[in-house]
């Protein structure tokens, strides 16, 4: 059996799951849930219905990521690093 090439790392602690959206330097910033992490993206829960563009970044656990929507379902969506 071959191990997986990308594990997927599920938040733990209390504020281990919250991050941040900027979608641009004067827009203000998008609060969001992550629900599920892994090395090559996410799956993020936004609150409310803010309009988000294809390509923004994700600053989460002190590192940002540029990142771009692969798939969106109500609140959540997808997002690839």
């Amino acid at each position: 059996m071959h191990p997986r090439r990308f594990t997927r790392v599920r938040p733990t602690g209390r504020n281990a799951d919250v991050a941040k959206l900027i979608v641009g330097p004067k827009d203000p910033v998008i609060d969001c849930r992550v629900i599920d992490y892994s090395p090559g993206g996410a799956c993020l829960e936004v609150f409310g219905q803010p309009r988000l563009p294809n390509r923004f970044e994700l600053l989460f656990g002190g590192t940002k990521k540029r990142c771009r929507i692969v798939w969106n379902s109500g609140r959540r969506l997808g997002v690839a690093f």
